[in-house]
């Protein structure tokens, strides 16, 4: 792993992005390119990993940066997976928003997410006696 590079607020290219996307499978992003790269350029905060020039990882949080922020996205390409790379992204977006009270994030449910999830120190609204409500306009599921 010492051939990794985290970097902060560089938006990589769409075709990074979209190899990275592609990878695991988020097609709802990669179906408008466009709109992807939109979103990470208005993004709050954008962290990285990259092996040389291989975008490999990234996690991104939108919000005010005072009382909330929400992890919109992290994700890593497969053959990165399990290497404690996830977990370095995390912790560098904690470490910058440490002082912000709210931070927020939505996974599928899926137990290698939630394990994950909770290892980084997240909980389940309902711990706080809070629920959370969702409206996506784009999946007739959900």
């Amino acid at each position: 792993m010492n051939k990794i590079k985290i970097k902060t607020d560089v938006i990589p290219s769409i075709e990074s992005l979209m190899n990275l996307y592609n990878d695991v499978g988020w097609s709802v992003y990669t179906d408008d390119p466009s709109k992807l790269k939109m979103a990470y350029d208005n993004s709050l905060k954008v962290i990285s990993a990259w092996n040389e020039d291989i975008l490999i990882g990234i996690i991104r949080a939108v919000g005010d940066g005072c009382t909330i922020i929400y992890i919109q996205d992290i994700l890593l390409l497969k053959k990165y997976q399990g290497e404690g790379i996830g977990s370095i992204l995390m912790n560098e977006m904690m470490t910058i928003y440490k002082d912000v009270r709210q931070k927020v994030l939505m996974t599928d449910d899926q137990p290698d997410t939630i394990a994950f999830y909770k290892k980084c120190g997240f909980v389940t609204p309902d711990v706080y006696g809070a629920i959370a409500f969702v409206k996506d306009t784009q999946r007739l599921d959900f």
